[in-house]
């Protein structure tokens, strides 16, 4: 069937889509005209409302088994291409949210199908090891052509775990862990400490904390949970910790129009963040770490400056608790450069920095000090997949070999770009366009505009996702070249036109 060939043009349509006059501002792509990626629709193809009769009807199936209140629809993953997500009904949508910032280089990606098809790694996928005890024998070199082919600045060693919420909460315990081996001054526990920890008691259970901030978020479980702070229906009825939490800047844009407010702002925070390690102290219930997001996406896409991360390292440091950069959401490329917390500038940016999304398997890389100092301290039954890494060090290479990261530079002053231009006719609907790469959000005007927004856009042929209060948050996948960007900018427009 047309739909499913894997080689094509920009069809006539799609082409005339990007220059018809209309109203409103057109946005022209220059690189409309050539090749696609040979795995790449022509653009979207729309057969029925979303969700659709085959959607509603499984989702009626599902919700007899769980619960479905967040099922958005069903989808043809098999049909899926690039940056293109199919749904069960046939609906063909450009995807800007990719299944929550996790999709790499796209759907169904020729290089990651040649991974699976490959007999030398049918072993990798059939059995999954107990890694912890009973890893396979290419283990190291794998982890050395993947994850620690891309370590931060300053780190060599790497713990794999299977999600962001397990390698955020594993990462809290090497913190917890490191912190009281440097109180004792050794790591040889007190028979006290071993028989109160059994009962959940001081001293083998220590009242120590970790500083999170207003609007992160780290994850579900319940050590994380302590920590997530960007909407209550994550963390309501469940149990949770007295551990401080610091205001995170709330930037005014313009950025360049609010310089000095904004350097106040994150003044005022900084100072908070000091007065609440010192609190804690005094409370008897130390901070043994810091936790950030470099950019705080499900909290609404807030950002602070690279001076606010460099003075806030330094608190870190001063009081002696552990730093931990979340990278969960923002790593892999989506900033422009493979961490966002490159953009610091700093040669000792983390003690830890914990990752996956885009990675498409979870961990945490750490300095050397937090290495667990005993067996089964950090540990679970699998700890990560090897399967996983195979795919990852195809992922880099097609990163390196399509020099991706450029791309996603270019593609994101693009679309930045035509958000702030979209902002600048519609100031009624759009504010507040922010972003890093294609690491992208633009404010709307209220939560249900922004809900019928998304909604619209979905039905249209677009997946946008909401962030924080009222935000749309972008998160392409890294193949999302600059004629996607116009594509979307002109039907994002279409709708906006709609709005009086």
């Amino acid at each position: 069937m047309a739909s499913t060939l894997l080689s094509r043009q920009l069809s006539l349509s799609l082409q005339q889509s990007l220059r018809i006059a209309a109203p409103g501002y057109r946005y022209v792509s220059k690189t409309a005209t050539k090749t696609l990626e040979e795995f790449e629709y022509d653009g979207p193809s729309m057969k029925t409302e979303v969700p659709g009769p085959r959607s509603r009807e499984l989702t009626k199936q599902l919700g007899e088994i769980q619960n479905v209140g967040a099922v958005h629809f069903f989808c043809n993953y098999e049909e899926s291409r690039g940056n293109y997500l199919v749904d069960v009904d046939g609906n063909r949508m450009l995807d800007l949210y990719t299944q929550i910032s996790s999709i790499p280089i796209g759907y169904n990606h020729p290089a990651l199908m040649k991974v699976m098809s490959n007999p030398n790694n049918m072993s990798a996928f059939v059995n999954r090891p107990a890694l912890g005890i009973l890893p396979p024998e290419n283990f190291p070199d794998k982890l050395g052509e993947s994850l620690l082919s891309v370590a931060p600045s300053g780190m060599s060693r790497v713990q794999t775990m299977a999600c962001g919420s397990c390698s955020n909460e594993n990462a809290y315990k090497a913190m917890f862990i490191w912190y009281r081996n440097k109180e004792r001054g050794h790591n040889v526990p007190s028979q006290e400490e071993v028989s109160s920890c059994m009962i959940n008691q001081l001293p083998g259970c220590p009242d120590l904390s970790i500083l999170s901030f207003m609007g992160g978020f780290h994850g579900r479980t319940m050590g994380c949970l302590a920590t997530t702070h960007s909407k209550a229906i994550h963390k309501l009825d469940v149990p949770s910790f007295d551990w401080p939490i610091a205001p995170f800047p709330k930037l005014r844009y313009p950025l360049e129009e609010f310089t000095r407010e904004n350097a106040q702002e994150e003044s005022r925070c900084l100072e908070e963040v000091e007065d609440l390690i010192v609190k804690w102290r005094q409370k008897g219930k130390p901070v043994a770490g810091v936790v950030i997001e470099p950019i705080q996406a499900e909290g609404g896409d807030n950002h602070a400056s690279a001076d606010f991360f460099h003075r806030l390292r330094n608190i870190a440091r001063k009081h002696g608790c552990a730093f931990h950069v979340d990278e969960v959401q923002t790593g892999g490329g989506s900033t422009g450069k493979f961490w966002a917390h490159e953009h610091w500038g700093l040669d000792d940016p983390a003690d830890i920095v914990s990752f996956s999304k885009k990675l498409l398997t979870g961990g945490y890389f750490h300095k050397d000090e937090l290495t667990a100092d005993k067996p089964y301290r950090i540990f679970n039954t699998w700890m990560g997949d090897p399967s996983k890494n195979l795919f990852l060090a195809e992922v880099l290479n097609v990163i390196k070999r399509e020099r991706l990261l450029e791309e996603v530079t270019r593609s994101g002053k693009a679309l930045l770009q035509g958000l702030h231009e979209l902002q600048a006719q519609y100031p009624h609907l759009l504010s507040a366009a922010r972003g890093t790469g294609t690491f992208c959000a633009v404010d709307i005007c209220d939560d249900p505009t922004r809900n019928d927004l998304i909604s619209k856009a979905r039905n249209k042929g677009m997946i946008l996702g909401g962030c924080g209060d009222r935000s749309i948050r972008f998160r392409p996948a890294l193949v999302f070249k600059e004629y996607h960007v116009h594509l979307f900018l002109n039907m994002f427009n279409d709708i906006l036109a709609e709005y009086k």
